[in-house]
């Protein structure tokens, strides 16, 4: 049976995923070769004083071997890394790669010989360079044939004519030999205009670089180096061993690391500098940012509709198939404005109603906001009309604004008056529809007596106009009297009646008629006594005997025409123009809406692709996979507190004040509008129970708002296949005359358009064209659930299917049978919906072969539903994210970037989507989390797709190419720990297969992001340690042997070198310290003081540039361009100085530790997991003991760490300390180390009020002295979490690495005994044994003083009594040391630092041993130590917590610091800090 097993197991063919950090020389190994080779040829530059000599030359050579030799490197690793694929790889790769490695030993053997020889026949004086010449011919055939075979096999032009040559043996040995032949990953090459496109984006990258590195770094250390290489005489201050006789190599050593280790990582910053500013001009010539302000809205509004059409309308043959039957042939013209407005309006209107129904804005904002539908094609009077009426917000107090110009030009012309009204053009709208409702109205009101009066009046205005003797003939000073009296009346035809019974109803309708018939009286005695003063006017008049006989006999004004329908609509909107005198510059008030309508309306200007007919549009699915997560807040949880009093409900009631009164002004749309805050949440009872439901699970991370968000596409089709008019035949939609295709639209019906069957139709073709999947694997456990909870939300995902009609749930169906006389548990992927009768229906049911859940649970999830979905394309939606109806109307557009050719030599098989994160509204960490997320998925992702072309996919909502991608391997892959960020593999394995990854920036999804540090800090965990086991993937390395050189460093630097390069960043603080520690306890520093080279300006300014890098300085250029973008220069200004201010530099700088940990650690150990971060709202306080679990081992230890570096240096540095180069050379590390060390408690609300920190020590220490028992986890007791920890460390490599790097920390026992005072000047060995001596003394007295009381029960007097002894004998022989020998007091306490990190050490060691602890029987000493540790870096932690918590504005100014966001808002967070349970009546 075994050997059937291991006959049946499926080896690794080309590729072993080892645990090993060498993947990434393996991987990217042509750029570090290049990196090295640079660094070598600078370096011999500079040494050689940029003199170019033959000697130089040959120096510079030495790059040759150098090359040769990291070639014999990656063959090496070739073979190596090849272990455990042997038995199954194809016999050709193994010869390949024994042929490589064979032939790079031998070309290495050669070329070193051949350089050495050389440089001995240099050296000789000979003059000879016959060793040098065959040097020379050796290199330049290699390098000549290297260069060739990159011309072929990486540059495009070349390579397709090498793939036409490629059935030629040579050219097929050539191409096997140089590289690895795959079928994934096979002519992954890209335009030749586009590879020169991001060659020329490296070529300035390198150029800023390797300038930096030469000028700042390489240069300046040439002098300090030759100093320290000739100094004989450096007084050691304690027993040397290496330097001494070695050119004083370490000290060289620790001069140079820092150099080094900056010039390895600061490509990545350059990376991020000029890519940024690509971004940035690239974003300015897509338009991005114009429409970043309602006036800028305002100021564009008028091109919208133009912009529309030309973008979201679908474009036919025949113009005249555009027109509606109201618009009269003569006015359909390319870009007539009239016919733009009509077919815009209705869409408008539906996006306004969508932020109503979202509760965005009020009923007055959505009465402002909504278009007319412009139907009015001619006036009263017969006359056409080309005037578009635009929406009240820009057209509020327009008139008064014009009336106050005549008022102040009463001496101008007529010409010139209207120039001045023109200079606003919604002045001129206004006053024109001001003009023309008017005769409308007044017209549809009256009789035909009261007509006459209105023809004769508007056409003698008319006539004064085409004479330009309006001024003379009427007097405008009495207008604004004139506009009073219209409004008096329109006032009235709007009132509604509000008596009930018939009778009352009767008798207040006549009053209003009698109250109309006085108001037109009295506009009528205002138009013929004051406003008409020409006298041949008033002639006129006074001979009309029909008008006069009209008014004598009282029949001028009656018999009115009450308006109705649209009648009353026009007359309604007019009263509002007349009316309204405040400034609508603040509509929308809500910041959402206002952002919502600006992209929108920006993005409309935006280059996009034509959209087509809905019946001719790709059909797309989208799809969401769903755990256990949220799907709509329950009443329990709306009224639930947390710990500090504070429920679900009254925090959203608090944060979005605006959006809760207009909920309520919706559920309660009899109340006044100011009543409304009189209304508390009793008053929400019966069926308005779900709609708070509802109103709450929108505003969080809920099931519920993506549901929501995703069904606006089925909304949006349905509106434009109604506009486009669905139900016409394919011969009158391809160019034959159509005059009601677009009744629909503006609610208009014909025979031959009914109304209810152009709704059927676009119905259908909304259904054909779009579905939707969430995959909801444990719905059907959910169901069957006995936990009310859990029933809960299958109920409500059941209660999502009942109100979208389009829903699909996917699940996985377990069900027991009985096979063969066994119980058999059979798995079955389900399709449900819901059935009229409100029950979940089945469509389809696969019978799976077996568990789904074997690897990561979201891709597995997505794994087993994909077959349900359908269409052309598929858009992944995570649950965390929302969608815009505005933005779902462009979902056509976006999906004929399929069909585009003009993003590459291939068309795109996913399009990018531009993300907008809706959670850092209130908080200054959400804040600092979203513009991080902003830069990368807008201009980060906007580079990376074009001109770098290594866009992958980042996460959702990315739509895919579906038939492309089914048919390769799909979207997720699902093995454990390796594809824990399984999103970013979809994107490699569209890369692989010649696929092509686009982005786009004209259509945005919402997105929720954590909003807590704690949230954050998981994220960022699981982000980078899925880096880490990217790093180790197969995919990885195909990309970074098979992509070109240029776009392999761009593809490096985006995906795992950001977090290498991030893991350099913190290696290099350590390597600086270190270096600095060194100097200063061996007493090298003394020496370069004395020879000058600590005031050498040109040293410091090499070792100080890792300041700026340090502090992030260049790494802040992407959010400020973004800013400049999309905001303009001076917000952009005020926001990032806002952000300073409020400390984002120190949540950046512990963001840093928080990727380097645990990328590091996924190196060293492995053991990626997913991390639930939480999705709710976080404003609660986090308790001390929780932060300390979270961050002792990431961010604590190394944080104390650095202090302790700073420390050792500050106090042995032979330096100036109040030098400008050392406070420069320090900052930026105490900066680091405080971050690590307080940022939790900084951005932790209430995390310095008293009570609260009184309640955090209390609960520290009983965790921290808690034993643990059986089932207990690592939040209850310390042993268990010290335990969990330590999980980690399991394979004798892990171990290993821990061992190595834990002895960092003997550097200072080792330095600091030979500087103590009781040393003197003895540099012997025993000077460092005695020291371990006292290491031993105190584990001793350790022993002593924490012996058991368990053990001493019988005798614990005596163990009392003998401990006391002790410490009064350790007190008083410390005491007569210290008086009688050369032991001080500072001597004392300076050995802290010694013996402090030397435990740490000692400590490391014994966890990565445990074993071999365990059997000596010592771990409980290990582990009594390491709570000793814990607790004394707790103490450290808590004190400077404790001592500002005594200061009351402490607490203030730290709460005004985390929640700038909502004080910005005018919002009262401090409520919801106080903790005093305000919803105790709900």
């Amino acid at each position: 049976m075994l050997s059937e097993r291991r006959e049946k197991k499926a080896w690794k063919t080309h590729f072993v995923e080892h645990r090993t950090g060498f993947h990434i020389y393996h991987s990217f190994h042509r750029l570090w070769i290049f990196l090295v080779c640079m660094l070598q040829g600078l370096g011999i530059v500079a040494f050689c004083d940029r003199r170019f000599t033959v000697r130089t030359l040959k120096l510079v050579m030495s790059v040759g071997p150098t090359f040769v030799l990291m070639k014999l490197l990656q063959s090496l690793m070739d073979v190596t890394l090849m272990i455990g694929a042997y038995r199954s790889t194809r016999a050709g790769n193994i010869s390949r790669m024994l042929i490589r490695f064979l032939w790079f030993t031998v070309l290495s053997g050669i070329v070193v010989l051949l350089y050495v020889k050389t440089i001995e026949e240099e050296n000789s004086g000979t003059g000879r360079d016959t060793w040098f010449k065959a040097f020379y011919l050796v290199m330049g055939i290699c390098g000549g044939l290297q260069f060739i075979f990159a011309l072929l096999l990486r540059v495009p032009w070349f390579r397709m004519q090498a793939e036409k040559c490629s059935n030629f043996y040579v050219v097929q040995f050539i191409g096997w030999v140089h590289q690895e032949r795959y079928y994934v990953g096979r002519n992954m090459y890209e335009r030749t205009r586009d590879y020169f496109t991001y060659t020329f984006f490296w070529f300035i990258v390198g150029t800023c670089k390797f300038a930096f590195s030469y000028f700042l770094q390489i240069q300046p250390m040439v002098g300090p180096t030759r100093t320290v290489i000739s100094i004989k005489n450096f007084n050691y201050r304690w027993r040397d061993l290496i330097s001494q006789s070695n050119y004083n190599a370490l000290t060289l050593v620790a001069m140079w690391a820092p150099v080094v280790m900056i010039y390895f990582l600061d490509t990545q910053v350059w990376y991020i500098v000029i890519s940024a500013l690509v971004g940035g001009l690239d974003g300015a010539r897509m338009h991005l940012g114009e429409i970043r302000s309602l006036d800028m809205l305002r100021s564009r509004f008028s091109s919208l509709p133009g912009a529309f059409v030309n973008n979201l309308f679908p474009s036919r043959s025949g113009a005249q198939s555009q027109m509606d039957v109201n618009v009269p042939l003569s006015s359909v013209k390319p870009g007539n404005p009239k016919v733009d407005a009509i077919r815009f309006a209705p869409l408008w209107n539906e996006v306004i109603s969508s932020l109503r129904e979202e509760d965005l804005i009020n009923n007055r904002e959505k009465d402002w906001l909504m278009m007319p539908d412009n139907k009015i094609t001619s006036t009263s009077l017969g006359q056409q009309t080309t005037l578009v009426q635009w929406p009240l917000f820009l057209l509020a107090n327009k008139v008064y604004d014009a009336l106050d110009i005549v008022h102040d030009n009463r001496q101008a012309f007529q010409d010139e008056l209207w120039d001045k009204i023109k200079r606003d053009p919604y002045l001129e709208f206004s006053v024109r529809e001001a003009y023309e409702s008017s005769q409308t109205v007044l017209w549809d009101l009256l009789n035909e007596d009261g007509r006459g009066w209105v023809r004769n009046i508007y056409q003698d205005i008319d006539n004064a106009i085409e004479a330009s003797c309006l001024l003379s003939k009427f007097n405008f000073g009495e207008l604004g009297n004139l506009l009073i009296r219209m409004a008096k009346l329109t006032n009235i035809l709007v009132t509604e009646t509000k008596v009930d019974d018939e009778n009352g109803k009767q008798e207040e309708e006549s009053k209003l008629h009698y109250s109309a018939a006085r108001a037109l009286v009295d506009l009528y005695e205002d138009v013929m006594r004051d406003f008409v003063v020409d006298p041949g006017l008033r002639t006129i008049y006074e001979a009309d005997t029909t008008l006069q006989n009209s008014k004598l006999n009282g029949v001028l004004f009656n018999k009115l025409n009450w308006p109705t329908g649209p009648a009353k609509e026009r007359v309604r909107r007019l009263h509002y123009i007349l009316s309204i005198k405040d400034s609508a510059l603040n509509v929308p008030v809500n910041l959402e809406a206002r952002r919502r309508l600006q992209f929108f309306s920006n993005s409309l200007f935006m280059s996009m692709p034509q959209s087509p007919l809905v019946r001719k549009m790709i059909s797309f699915s989208v799809f969401t996979p769903y755990f256990e997560e949220d799907v709509m807040y329950s009443k329990a949880q709306l009224e639930n507190a947390n710990v500090d009093g504070i429920t679900i409900l009254y925090y959203l009631q608090t944060i979005v004040p605006d959006e809760w009164i207009n909920f309520l002004e919706r559920i309660f749309p009899n109340v006044e509008y100011n009543q409304l805050n009189t209304l508390s949440d009793a008053d929400i009872i019966g069926d308005k129970i779900l709609e708070l439901r509802l109103w709450a699970s929108y505003r969080g991370q809920t099931l519920a708002r993506t549901v929501r968000g995703m069904m606006y596409y089925k909304r949006a089709l349905l509106l434009q296949a109604q506009q486009e008019g669905a139900s016409m035949t394919e011969d009158e939609e391809e160019g034959h005359i159509v005059q009601g295709n677009e009744l629909a639209t503006i609610g208009v019906e014909t025979p031959r358009t009914p109304r209810g069957s152009l709704v059927r139709n676009a119905r259908a073709q909304a259904e054909l064209k779009f579905s939707y999947v969430v995959t909801a694997q444990l719905y059907g456990k959910l169901k069957n659930s006995v936990i009310s909870a859990q029933q809960e939300k299958a109920a409500d995902i059941l209660y999502l299917m009942q109100k979208n009609d389009s829903l699909r749930i996917a699940y996985i169906h377990e069900t027991k049978e009985i096979v063969d006389g066994h119980l058999v548990t059979e798995y079955h992927s389900k399709l449900v919906k819901a059935d009229p009768s409100g029950r979940d229906e089945e469509i389809y049911s696969i019978k799976l072969p077996g568990e789904v859940n074997l690897g990561e649970g979201k891709p597995e999830n997505q794994n087993h539903a994909i077959v349900f979905t359908r269409g052309e394309a598929l858009q992944t939606i995570d649950m965390n994210q929302e969608h815009y109806l505005e933005e779902t109307l462009k979902m056509r557009n976006l999906l004929e970037e399929f069909d585009s050719k003009k993003h590459g030599l291939r068309r795109p098989t996913i399009l990018g989507v531009r993300e907008h994160v809706f959670t850092g509204s209130v908080s200054s960490l959400a804040w600092f989390m979203s513009l991080q997320e902003r830069s990368f998925v807008t201009l980060g992702q906007r580079v990376l797709a074009k001109p770098l072309k290594v866009r992958m996919h980042y996460g959702h909502p990315d739509v895919f190419d579906r038939i492309f991608h089914i048919t390769r391997g799909g979207i997720s892959k699902p093995s454990k720990q390796i594809n824990l960020s399984e999103d970013i593999f979809a994107g490699f394995n569209s890369t692989l297969r010649r696929g092509n990854i686009t982005h786009h920036e004209y259509i945005q999804c919402g997105k929720g992001r954590d909003v807590g540090l704690n949230q954050i800090a998981a994220f960022e965990g699981k982000v980078a340690s899925g880096n880490g086991e990217q790093s180790i993937s197969r995919d990885i390395y195909r990309l970074g042997q098979l992509f070109d050189f240029f776009r392999m460093c761009s593809f490096f630097f985006t995906s795992v070198g950001f977090y290498f390069t991030t893991m350099l960043t913190v290696l290099t603080v350590y390597v600086f310290l270190y270096g600095k520690v060194y100097l200063a306890l061996s007493g090298v520093d003394e020496s370069l003081r004395a020879n000058g080279l600590l005031e050498n300006t040109a040293l410091q300014s090499a070792l100080n540039t890792q300041f700026l890098l340090q502090i992030g300085i260049f790494t802040a250029v992407p959010i400020i361009v973004n800013f400049i973008l999309e905001q303009g220069i001076l917000q952009a200004v005020i926001s990032f100085l806002t952000m300073q201010f409020q400390l984002s530099s120190v949540f950046f700088t512990f963001s840093l530790g928080t990727r380097t940990h645990y990328f590091g650690r996924t190196l060293l150990h492995g053991g990626a997991k997913y991390k639930s971060t939480g999705r709710g709202f976080v404003v609660e306080h986090i308790p001390f003991a929780e932060n300390y679990r979270t961050y002792a081992r990431s961010h604590f230890v190394k944080g104390m760490e650095i202090t302790m570096l700073l420390i050792v240096y500050l106090v042995y540095g032979a330096h100036d300390r109040n030098t400008a180069s050392y406070i420069l050379s320090t900052f930026s590390s105490w900066f680091l180390a405080l971050s690590w060390l307080y940022a939790p408690f900084i951005f932790n609300p209430s995390g310095f009020e008293w009570q609260k920190t009184v309640k955090d020590f209390e609960d520290w220490t009983n965790w921290l002295f808690h034993k643990g028992g059986i089932g207990d986890e690592g939040k209850q007791s310390w042993m268990v979490w010290w335990d969990e920890e330590q999980s980690h460390i399991q394979t004798p490599r892990g171990r290993f690495w821990e061992i190595l790097l834990s002895l960092r920390f003997f550097i200072f026992q080792y330095g600091v005994v030979y500087a103590l005072n009781v040393s003197g000047s003895n540099k012997s060995f025993w000077v460092y044994g005695y020291s371990w001596v006292v290491m031993l003394c105190v584990f001793v007295l350790f022993k002593i003083f924490t012996f058991s009381q368990k053990a001493s029960a019988n005798f614990q007097l005596i163990v009392r009594l003998f401990q006391g002894i002790v410490f009064l004998a350790v007190v008083t022989g410390v005491s007569v040391a210290v008086a009688l020998t050369p032991l001080t007091v500072g001597d004392v306490f300076a050995s802290l630092l010694a013996l402090i990190p030397t435990g740490w050490g000692l400590l490391s060691i014994a966890v990565a041993m445990r074993p071999v602890i365990k059997w000596f029987g010592l771990w409980k000493s290990v582990r009594g130590i390491a709570r000793l540790y814990d607790a004394a870096m707790g103490m450290i932690l808590f004190m400077p917590i404790a001592f500002l918590s005594w200061f009351p504005f402490v607490s203030t100014f730290q709460t005004r610091l985390v929640f700038n966001q909502a004080f910005s808002r005018g919002l009262e967070i401090n409520i919801l800090l106080a903790g005093n349970n305000p919803n105790a009546a709900i």
